[in-house]
């Protein structure tokens, strides 16, 4: 019988730690630049609670380049000034007072940088996402792997995208509704939130045209007053629907969750990862929405993702609105996480009448998939991009 190797030998043959000489070489945020660009609607406008309409978005492409001249992108798109405490020209002057802060880290470093990032400018994290969604961006690139594999991997072969139906007449939404189904669509997102008798005529109109297996979620986006979300809700009881975000308040809707059988779907009130918790401890939500900047980036979105797959809680994932770049971050994002809390995601470079980026997912039968490519897999359209309207180096 063979003698059994030595300790000594076995240790040998276990990989050793990298030298310091062998170790890669560290990369350098020397320069961050921002262009806006400006994003027509296909439909021409899109309208949501409270009279609340956009016909053209005002989106920011983030760019942040090392000091070897690799360049990784971002994009950060608010929807509207009056949405979320965020706005267009926001974004552009926080990435004035921000970039300086982060010149001379790592990008690959993630969580180093959003700490740093957090220290240098209190709160506004959508300004903080184009920077970190950028940083994804060049730790693909510099590994030579697609963002989504660097998420976790990629589950799946596709990801199955909602539509989301703008305000209008109750038959004009289910026309709509039909329309889309026609492109492949099975999930839909009704643009509720309006005068309840309406919203009701909404709601039946569009769930009539819809077979059992095609979900249906009526979001108020904070329209309704507690008594009004829960008349909508005892007006539609007998109908398959997910309630979303129905009043302004975490503590409303907490109410309304509590009266109600309906599925329900938290978004505006999720804004990090104090309320994802206290939503779960009072069992407030059945999905939750996780949009990529109101979380300040990828980074704390993946943080908010895998805790609520832990916790066993399906999600919506996407962002606020964007362009080609903002689709990819999306499709990266989704196509990382387990398919059984994939509740839905969505295709925004779909809405638009302009694109901003090469080598974005494209919507085939309602599903889209994520880049293959290193980083993102997008290329910045310079031509239809405005001029810098940041240059910090």
């Amino acid at each position: 019988m063979d003698a059994l190797p030595s300790i000594a030998a076995t240790l040998a043959a276990l990989p050793q730690p990298r030298t310091k000489e062998s170790q890669s070489p560290p990369m350098r945020i020397a320069r961050i630049f921002a262009h806006r660009v400006e994003l027509p609607l296909t439909e021409g406008s899109y309208n949501w609670s409270g009279g609340k309409s956009v016909s053209v978005f005002d989106s920011t492409v983030v760019g942040v380049e090392t000091e070897d001249g690799l360049v990784g992108y971002g994009e950060v798109c608010p929807l509207g000034p009056f949405y979320l405490p965020a706005y267009a020209q926001g974004v552009r002057a926080g990435l004035q007072e921000l970039a300086g802060h982060v010149l001379g880290y790592d990008p690959r470093e993630l969580k180093k940088l959003n700490i740093r990032m957090d220290a240098a400018l209190k709160g506004h994290p959508y300004v903080k996402s184009g920077i970190d969604m950028a940083c994804w961006d060049l730790l693909g690139k510099s590994t030579g792997l697609p963002v989504c594999m660097l998420m976790g991997g990629r589950y799946g072969e596709n990801v199955r995208l909602y539509r989301a139906i703008s305000q209008v007449h109750p038959d004009d939404m289910a026309a709509n509704v039909a329309q889309y189904r026609e492109q492949g669509y099975t999930r839909f997102q009704l643009k509720v939130g309006g005068d309840p008798d309406t919203d009701i005529a909404r709601i039946h109109a569009v769930r009539a045209i819809l077979p059992s297996s095609h979900r249906l979620v009526a979001d108020a986006n904070t329209g309704w007053t507690q008594h009004e979300a829960m008349r909508v809700a005892r007006s539609v009881h007998d109908l398959d629907v997910y309630i979303e975000q129905p009043c302004l308040t975490y503590e409303e809707c907490l109410a309304v969750r509590r009266q109600t059988t309906h599925p329900f779907v938290l978004d505006e009130n999720i804004d990090g990862m104090e309320m994802l918790m206290r939503a779960r401890q009072d069992l407030a939500m059945d999905v939750v929405n996780l949009k990529i900047s109101k979380f300040g980036g990828l980074t704390k979105a993946v943080q908010a993702r895998d805790w609520c797959v832990s916790m066993g809680i399906a999600m919506t994932l996407e962002d606020s609105w964007g362009g080609d770049i903002v689709t990819a971050a999306i499709a990266h994002f989704a196509h990382s996480t387990p398919e059984p809390f994939r509740f839905t995601s969505t295709d925004f470079n779909s809405y638009n009448s302009v694109s901003n980026a090469d080598g974005a997912p494209q919507r085939v039968d309602g599903h889209m998939q994520a880049s293959v490519a290193p980083g993102l897999g997008v290329t910045p359209k310079f031509d239809v991009l405005g001029p810098k309207v940041v240059d910090v180096s």
